[in-house]
């Protein structure tokens, strides 16, 4: 008797529920978006001005409703919509984003339709921008992301009716992807990707591959069916021709002109110059001498936890973390020497990869809504100090649950100081926590150190920080990575927080809470589900990217973007998606396990609230 064999369709349906649930969403917030109506004030816009794109002209009667609604809703930045915004742009815009819940997500990235930004005086001067016609939409991406962070909590979008629609010209991708961010390698190899899934889906199960085809096909009509605050134009024709339009789209972006680079050639050069200076003789001179001890109990009895490379960025160098077997701590052994922490830190908060930075830090409101809400049920503190709070995405979110707190930050790079500049910080400390203990000497009500202390040198002399500057009855907030948890035995070095090379200590919480009893504090409350970052199983994934197909056009990167190089790039983030893909939804799954089991060691990370006892 012959039999068939059926694969199990389980790529077309993976593909099929991320269509439907991202047609879910996309209609949900659709008809979050308001529309304006006609307004009886005077056309003058008085305290607000124009930032529109070439082609765009609000007429009078526009001017005046906009600026009648932004008034009524409190808002600084005013984002357009054109009522007959084509469907593509639009599908994208409502992939960004989420207008019911823009506003009380201050970090949320600034998103907008490119056309038409009305615009505050205040946040005009605070942000230095100018106000201005005839931009392209390119130039609008990073007006809009920029003005954002000046109106966090007062930005908003809203329907134009009459406001000129302006269709996208596919030679621009590459442009539009480098403004968002992304690399346009990246995000044309991630297309190439999608397309590829669906292929095979549909020559593994055609029956199901064609299915979910189809969903994505007929997608805009299930987003705007009902009622919809837009009549987006030519919308059959755009339906009809959306799978060869996706081709042509993709091609022509690919074809079209390079986007403008982040570093003219000199200065790319010049970086590639003191890289390649910097490790000329080697990676020995970036290491103090390995110690034989523990720095934490003094124990000798040490082994080796992990030996890795730079799977971050890519750098040269290779790393050893060694466990303590008598108190379990984890440490950098040989440890980075100053010289090698300013060569191994450069351009990765800061320099090249800042936007990359602040856009993963305003991924995180739901962690940093769960620290407040943890200080907020033991006190209500008057001073909260932020130690190395890069932009204070923290400060701005915990914001939102203890409206009536000054919020100050400290940190070693400049980001605290446009994080001042922005609002989102009264006061901006630069340099080491330990140099300003004396000067802030009981001050605060509550001090923090998320993800921070595994940064340190001297965890130590950080504590003793604290201790200075938490008032009597004040408290300590401390969330770092927790090195025993299961993940770290599952995905062993390429577990992320192990974060090679920057992380030189992982405490576990016992430890932690022995050197706090020490300094005067008392624990008075533990989370490790909430406090489970995430993103494990993706982090594995991108590590093994770097790994084998590392970004040829990294400055460190020895003798830079080959043909080879860049091929091998491409095909690796090519065939990588379906991984990412897998990797995602374990992560999904086993987030939702972590954060209601993590008393079991299923949580990465762990939080603690320490009350400075008095006297």
């Amino acid at each position: 008797m012959n039999t068939v064999f059926e694969p199990f369709p389980w790529l077309a349906l993976i593909l099929l529920a991320v269509v439907v649930l991202g047609t879910l969403r996309a209609r949900h917030r659709l008809r979050a978006l308001p529309r304006l109506a006609a307004s009886q004030d005077p056309p003058a816009l008085s305290e607000y001005r124009w930032i529109t794109a070439a082609g765009v002209r609000p007429d009078r009667e526009l001017a005046a409703s906009a600026a009648a609604y932004a008034r009524h809703e409190g808002l600084l930045v005013l984002d357009l919509v054109p009522e007959r915004m084509p469907v593509e742009p639009l599908l994208d815009l409502l992939g960004d984003v989420d207008p019911g819940r823009f506003r009380t997500d201050p970090v949320a990235a600034g998103r907008g339709a490119c056309h038409a930004l009305l615009v505050h005086d205040s946040v005009l001067e605070r942000s230095e921008t100018a106000p201005g016609e005839n931009l392209s939409q390119v130039e609008l991406i990073a007006v809009t992301a920029r003005l954002k962070q000046f109106a966090p909590r007062a930005t908003g979008h809203v329907v134009a009716p009459g406001l000129t629609a302006l269709r996208q010209d596919p030679r621009s991708a590459k442009a539009r992807m480098r403004a968002f961010g992304a690399p346009p390698a990246v995000g044309f190899a991630g297309l190439l990707g999608q397309a590829g899934a669906f292929v095979g889906a549909a020559y593994a199960t055609p029956f199901w591959g064609l299915m979910a085809l189809a969903a994505w096909w007929v997608q805009p009509y299930a987003v705007l069916a009902g009622r919809s605050p837009v009549r987006p134009r030519d919308v059959h024709g755009d339906v009809l021709a959306r799978p060869a339009m996706a081709v042509f789209r993709w091609i022509r972006g690919v074809a079209g002109p390079t986007a403008p680079a982040e570093l003219t050639p000199e200065e790319l050069a010049a970086m590639r110059a003191r890289y390649a200076d910097d490790a000329a003789d080697g990676t020995d001179r970036f290491f103090e001498e390995r110690r034989d001890t523990c720095p934490w109990c003094g124990s000798d009895r040490l082994a080796v936890r992990v030996r890795t490379k730079d799977r971050l960025q890519g750098k040269p160098g290779r790393f050893v973390l060694e466990r303590c077997r008598d108190c379990q701590v984890v440490f950098q052994n040989p440890r980075l020497s100053p010289t090698g922490l300013d060569y191994y830190y450069r351009d990765f908060y800061d320099g090249l990869a800042a936007r990359g930075a602040e856009a993963m830090f305003a991924t995180m409101s739901r962690q940093y809504l769960r620290r407040a809400r943890l200080v907020r049920r033991h006190t209500a503190p008057g001073r909260w100090l932020d130690v190395g709070t890069g932009h204070a995405h923290m400060c701005l979110v915990a914001k939102s649950e203890l409206p009536d707190t000054v919020f100050d930050g400290l940190d070693l790079g400049g980001g605290v100081e446009e994080a001042a500049r922005r609002g989102w910080i009264e006061h901006a400390y630069v340099g080491q926590f330990p140099d300003h203990a004396d000067s802030l000497a009981g001050s605060y009500d509550v001090v923090s150190m998320n993800h921070y202390l595994e940064h340190v040198r001297d965890v130590f002399a950080e504590l003793d920080a604290a201790a200075k500057v938490v008032q009597p009855g004040g408290h300590l907030l401390v969330e770092i990575p927790d090195p025993e948890c299961w993940y770290a035995r599952l995905l062993r070095r390429r577990w992320h927080p192990w974060f090679q090379p920057q992380h030189q200590h992982l405490v576990p919480l016992g430890r932690l809470a022995e050197a706090l009893a020490d300094r005067g504090f008392t624990v008075v409350e533990v989370e490790r589900g909430p406090a489970h970052q995430g993103g494990m199983f993706v982090a594995a994934v991108s590590h093994t990217m770097t790994a084998v197909a590392p970004n040829p056009r990294q400055p460190w990167i020895p003798g830079g973007p080959t043909v080879l190089r860049r091929i091998r790039r491409a095909v690796g983030v090519t065939v990588s998606v379906p991984f990412y893909m897998a990797a995602g939804l374990l992560d999904a799954l086993t987030s939702v396990a972590a954060r209601n089991f993590g008393r079991a060691g299923g949580s990465d990370a762990y939080r603690l609230l320490a009350r400075k006892d008095p006297g």
